[in-house]
């Protein structure tokens, strides 16, 4: 469609929400199962339209076609095998009507089954019957072609290069991987590595796994599939038979745990993320606002370039603007981050602490932006006290969560009239992470447009490239990076892509993984260099562990730091495993030429940890 971006570029560059189970929804809504769901694209139009309309409105950009049962074997069981091309066309129209032009349209194919040997099709005839599924559903307006639901090693390779030679489309190839005991081992029915040998032998686009045995199996199989594959994942779970919960027999199968899963799967690796049997409109809705906190929407307002005409002026030397700015680059720094005050509570705790490292010889606080998408004062506010209060130097974390670019510009200008002119520029987490899930997130831009907002304010331009008359702002600008993430090479370029916008210093995710900052640092070392801040964050307990790896967007602690936790007999001794894995990993940092610094969460709010780390580690005596 025009304006629309190839499929396989898209999945690059984000995740793509898919749509959940089609059978189910027909069946839940009084269709039973001795009637060929496929045909009802022609009898009852209005069903498989409501049903598409209903993942549509809740956020489902990859919409299946009803087609997963229509080949020639299989209608010719119900006596329908002279329909084929009209079944299949109703369905495509049907999508497209629903979807529009903007969402992806895959055309469902599903197993030949049984009817194939039963009819006698030879394997070249079985070849032929879904490429003929293939054509028809890319003629009819098909944007990719989805391999669903394969149990058979065998029947998934004759459907996977009978797509790929029948049309130019890419195909997603997703398998049904069930567990059971094959010479008396319990294991995969088919291994995944089988699997994924077989999608590098038929060149697919995409390797998925879907249905199955339920949301945490199909998490194993997206790890082993990541292993195996250089292709892009696809998750489509079911929802899942029961859990033996005391006794009883549970059925997990919230939106919640289906969502909380989709998350997961997305921290794998996996590049398109949905559900089958059983996975309803409420479950897709609950993935797309879970998938929102580690991915927000794409940007809404490009960034204006500044006419020739208009004059700008020249931004003061990055040592000229503030004491940070002073030092940056020429000693090892230190920032930590300091939290405002929930709601109204008073900032008394705040100020102590910020006046507790000031003493200590920390470089500067950092203050966040509503940390988690939940009620705090304001950066801005919380700084001017502190400093203030404490003459300490502060930064300022902004993020593009709340605001559009007019109220961007004002509270920049102001920040910087207020002498607060350390930046951390950052999207933000999506207010589903907080205590307002339903609030409007606004994005009008995401971190990179708004690092070259501040550039343009340090250049003399306002923020739709007009000058502001020889007068600028003077900010040092910051950034953030995850060494951890899930994608490395958009990671990578992202980073990149910061400092080309104007970034002067980074601060880094915490790390605990050596080999992550390891592997960052060389990927991007052909970047521009600019000070390096690691991030580091003493773990204060096990369930504190546990709770960052689940919870919090981008970070995961190591299995083995999570064993070293569990191996200890007291929250104390925890406590202390916590110190002297943030010790190893500021030392470990340390071996670059690049880290110029560290940025230290303190453990719930506790300070005396970080003056330990510091010293242990080596970064200061």
């Amino acid at each position: 469609m025009p304006g629309k971006r190839p499929f396989l570029e898209v999945i690059r560059d984000r995740v793509l929400l898919g749509d959940g189970g089609m059978g189910s929804e027909i069946y839940a809504r009084g269709v039973f199962i001795n009637k060929c769901w496929d045909e009802l694209n022609l009898s009852n139009r209005p069903l498989i339209e409501g049903i598409h309309r209903d993942f549509v409105n809740v956020g489902a950009e990859l919409i299946e076609t009803n087609t997963y049962g229509a080949n020639a074997p299989k209608l010719a069981a119900h006596g329908l095998d002279g329909r084929l091309s009209d079944i299949l066309c109703a369905g495509v129209q049907i999508a497209r009507a629903v979807a529009g032009p903007e969402l992806y349209l895959a055309g469902s194919i599903g197993p030949l089954g049984p009817a194939a040997e039963a009819a006698g099709m030879s394997d070249e005839e079985q070849a032929a019957a879904y490429g003929e599924v293939a054509v028809i559903l890319a003629d009819a307006g098909c944007d990719v072609l989805y391999l669903d639901t394969f149990t058979s090693l065998h029947d998934f390779r004759r459907a996977s290069e009978a797509t790929k030679a029948a049309t130019d489309l890419p195909v997603v190839a997703s398998f049904s991987f069930h567990r059971g005991f094959v010479m008396g081992n319990e294991g995969y029915m088919v291994e995944p590595a089988d699997v994924a040998a077989v999608a590098d032998l038929t060149g697919v686009d995409v390797l998925g796994a879907n249905c199955g045995d339920g949301p945490l199996p199909t998490l194993e199989v997206v790890e082993a599939l990541s292993l195996k594959s250089g292709r892009p994942i696809s998750a489509m779970p079911n929802v899942g038979g029961p859990a033996l919960v005391d006794g009883r027999q549970v059925y997990l199968t919230s939106a919640e745990y289906m969502a909380e899963y989709g998350r997961r799967y997305v921290q794998k690796g996996a590049r398109i993320i949905g559900g089958c049997c059983g996975v309803t409109p409420k479950q897709i809705n609950e993935v797309r606002s879970y998938l929102a906190s580690i991915q927000p929407r794409r940007s809404r307002i490009s960034v204006k370039e500044p006419e020739q005409a208009e004059v700008g002026a020249d931004p003061s030397p990055i040592a000229e603007r503030t004491p940070w700015g002073s030092k940056l680059g020429k000693q090892f720094m230190v920032s930590v981050e300091l939290d405002p005050p929930h709601g109204l509570e008073a900032p008394t705790k705040s100020l102590e602490a910020a006046k507790f490292l000031k003493d200590a010889g920390i470089d500067a606080v950092n203050i966040a932006d509503g940390p988690r998408a939940m009620a705090r004062m304001s950066p801005a506010a919380m700084a001017t006290l502190v400093k203030q209060g404490t003459g300490m130097e502060t930064i300022i974390h902004y993020c593009c969560r709340d605001r559009n670019v007019l109220a961007m510009q004002a509270d920049l200008i102001g920040a910087n009239n207020l002498g607060l002119k350390n930046l951390m520029l950052i999207t933000g987490d999506p207010p589903k992470m907080g205590n307002f899930p339903d609030a409007t997130a606004v994005f009008d831009v995401d971190s990179i447009g708004l690092i070259t907002f501040a550039s343009m304010l340090n250049h003399g331009f306002d923020l739709s490239g007009r000058s502001m008359q020889g007068q600028h702002t003077d900010f040092v600008i910051g950034t953030g990076c995850n060494p951890g993430h899930v994608d490395p090479e958009l990671e990578a370029a992202r980073f990149g892509q910061k400092i080309e916008a104007g970034a002067e210093f980074v601060f880094s995710q915490p790390v605990y993984d050596p080999a992550h900052l390891d592997t960052f640092l060389e990927r991007t070392a052909d970047a521009p260099a600019i000070p390096f801040f690691v991030g580091i964050l003493p773990l204060a307990s096990l369930k504190n562990a546990e709770f960052l790896t689940r919870e919090v967007p981008g970070m995961e602690v190591p299995e083995e730091i999570l064993s070293r936790l569990r191996d200890c007999r007291t929250k104390e001794d925890q406590r202390e495993v916590g110190i002297r894995v943030a010790t190893e990993s500021l030392a470990a940092a340390l071996e670059h030429e690049r880290i110029k610094g560290a940025y230290i969460f303190p453990p719930f709010g506790r300070y005396e940890p970080i003056l330990r780390v510091l010293k242990d580690s080596g970064a200061r005596g």
